[in-house]
């Protein structure tokens, strides 16, 4: 299914959909009430369990990652919630739970770095939280803090609830939610699932269901209680969005028969691979070292330690005429930096046609 003008994808996100995933998002509407649409929902939900390496049912909500994220919230924070902030979105958290009414505190790091364990334990020691939102891969910066060793405090503070958007590395690196012991972990699935928008896929741990069963505000659509007693009889608690089902079962078809470890160790590969054009051509990288996403590269723009700056904006502009959509920085480092994804459904012949675009553009910067 191509389009006249096309211009592919290497944003942070919504990423390049296959014609596979089209045709299966275009098939014909079901009752979401009815033994077809059960049948479709349990047909995934073995594995999605796989995928987050949980014995814990899958959720699949019709919002973006934001309404569950915000449902978290409301869900799971009765007393105070630590927001971990890192960059654009993760600083955003804080806004949200403000908004919902909660008292909450941000734990700040300069963008660029990583969110560290020591730090949230000498919060969480003062006993006055009994949450903590973390986003493991902040997708504005391309920073990715280490999840399992922020998880490790869980047997420190099992009373606090880890929420952890996974919403950009979902997919992309592998994540153990049983293992790594935290409580909510969720994604949308306009990037490393490489669907359409408007699909969050999530899960809870029993601490976190018990939490929300005795949160009396946490309103309707997106009450945990409603999602697991709905998911238990493979139901939604409110209309679906039936075509963003068949896709992600289309979907889960192409992960299952790449094989979870070949998917993860190709994202990491075309990481490492962009990551290494922009060093080769005189970039740095944003992320301080060791710390780097394994779905999208943040290329400092000179904004650190004295690396090559260039016209940004004119950048992507010749890239984009060449058919093909970088990003040019989000929030406060926009212009200092840009972004360039490999997740998704990415191949190290796609990423190599990329470069040589980019390689050309450059070569007409001046």
């Amino acid at each position: 299914m191509q389009f006249m003008g096309h211009i592919k994808l290497h944003i942070p996100g919504p990423v390049e959909v296959s014609e596979k995933t089209f045709r299966a998002f275009c098939a014909p509407m079901i009752g979401h009430r009815g033994q077809g649409f059960k049948d479709l929902y349990a047909t995934m939900q073995p594995q999605l369990q796989s995928l987050l390496y949980t014995k814990q049912l899958v959720y699949l909500s019709t919002s973006s990652a934001w309404g569950i994220m915000e449902g978290a919230l409301r869900n799971l924070v009765a007393k105070k919630v630590l927001c971990c902030m890192c960059g654009a979105f993760s600083d955003k958290w804080l806004d949200v739970a403000k908004r919902c009414g909660k008292d909450a505190e941000g734990l700040r790091v300069d963008w660029g770095s990583p969110i560290r364990a020591e730090a949230i334990d000498a919060k969480l020691s003062t006993g006055e939280f009994d949450a903590i939102t973390l986003i493991h891969n902040e997708t504005s910066t391309g920073t990715m803090s280490p999840l399992a060793e922020i998880a490790a405090l869980k047997v420190k503070y099992p009373d606090v609830m880890f929420i952890v958007d996974a919403v950009s590395s979902m997919t992309g690196t592998k994540i153990e939610f049983d293992t790594l012991g935290i409580d909510v972990l969720l994604a949308g699935t306009q990037k490393a699932f490489a669907l359409p928008p408007g699909l969050t896929v999530f899960t809870c741990s029993p601490a976190a269901l018990a939490r929300a069963s005795q949160q009396k505000d946490r309103g309707y659509y997106f009450d945990f209680i409603e999602f697991q007693k709905n998911a238990a009889d493979s139901m939604t608690p409110s209309t679906p969005s039936i075509s963003h089902f068949y896709a992600l079962a289309s979907k889960l078809e192409d992960i299952f028969a790449e094989g979870l470890d070949a998917r993860f160790e190709r994202h990491l590969t075309l990481a490492n691979k962009t990551r290494n054009w922009a060093t080769g051509h005189g970039f740095l990288l944003f992320p301080e070292t060791g710390y780097e996403s394994e779905t999208l590269t943040c290329v400092s723009n000179g904004a650190r330690h004295g690396g090559r700056v260039i016209d940004v904006a004119k950048f992507q502009k010749l890239v984009k005429d060449r058919g093909f959509l970088i990003d040019g920085g989000y929030g406060k480092i926009k212009g200092t930096t840009f972004r360039i994804s490999n997740m998704g459904d990415e191949t190290e012949s796609s990423i190599q046609t990329l470069f040589s675009a980019m390689d050309d553009a450059l070569s007409h910067l001046g």
